[in-house]
């Protein structure tokens, strides 16, 4: 848990963090049976947090007993997990592992866990129903009930209906702009809700602010569109 050098500090003189490593290393010494660990990195910074959990997934790999991980960061859960059950409300609403879950949320809640749009409606063919004023074009063909997924990264936004390949287009009013990693994360309101991730620069040029009207342009190619039920 790199504590090397503090081996000899009593435990009022380590950081919450470091105090937290301690009690991971003690967890993991002993090779119990059953690992049950609750939010394991919550109380480290980014940098130490990385590290830990690296450190903590070889520690995993070569555990022979069981392991069972709680915590709300999606990230720790996809790194260290072989199979994920998420809990939304007090119920189980998916399980699977980490490739089947991110590829196919099945709920709002999973979506964003996984940093997707999702918005449920009827498919017919390479269109997919998810408002009473708004039919997206998709990739993949079904019919019946469908979700349809795309990254907030495959958004583009215009001050004008763009013109040129054929794209879904729609109106929408930013909702909200905040920072978000490198990109700004524009929430928009419309015939359905929508994130996008733009780059600053875009930002700047759109003058993006709330209440502002914009387009929003989406290939069928950025989207995954997949039966709601089984």
């Amino acid at each position: 848990m790199g504590l090397t050098g503090e081996a000899l500090r009593r435990p009022r003189q380590l950081s919450g963090g470091q105090a937290q490593r301690v009690a991971l290393a003690r967890a993991l010494a002993v090779t119990p049976a059953l690992l049950l660990l609750d939010e394991p990195l919550a109380a480290l910074d980014a940098r130490t947090r990385l590290d830990t959990r690296a450190e903590l997934h070889r520690h995993l790999a070569a555990h022979p007993g069981a392991t069972v991980l709680v915590t709300h960061d999606p990230l720790d859960a996809l790194a260290l997990a072989d199979r994920l059950v998420i809990v939304e409300g007090g119920r189980v609403v998916q399980e699977g592992n980490g490739p089947s879950v991110t590829a196919r949320p099945r709920t709002d809640y999973v979506a964003r866990l996984v940093g997707l749009n999702l918005y449920r409606g009827r498919a017919d063919g390479h269109t997919v129903r998810v408002a009473p004023d708004l039919t997206l074009a998709v990739a993949d063909r079904l019919d019946g009930e469908a979700f349809v997924a795309f990254r907030p990264a495959a958004v583009a936004l215009h001050p004008a209906r763009p013109e040129g390949s054929p794209r879904n287009t729609w109106a929408g009013t930013v909702a909200g702009v905040q920072r978000h990693g490198d990109n700004v994360r524009v929430q928009l309101d419309g015939p359905i809700g929508v994130a996008a991730d733009v780059t600053p620069a875009a930002a700047a040029q759109l003058r993006l602010i709330p209440g502002q009207r914009v387009w929003v342009a989406l290939k069928a190619t950025e989207t995954h569109a997949y039966p709601a039920t089984g």
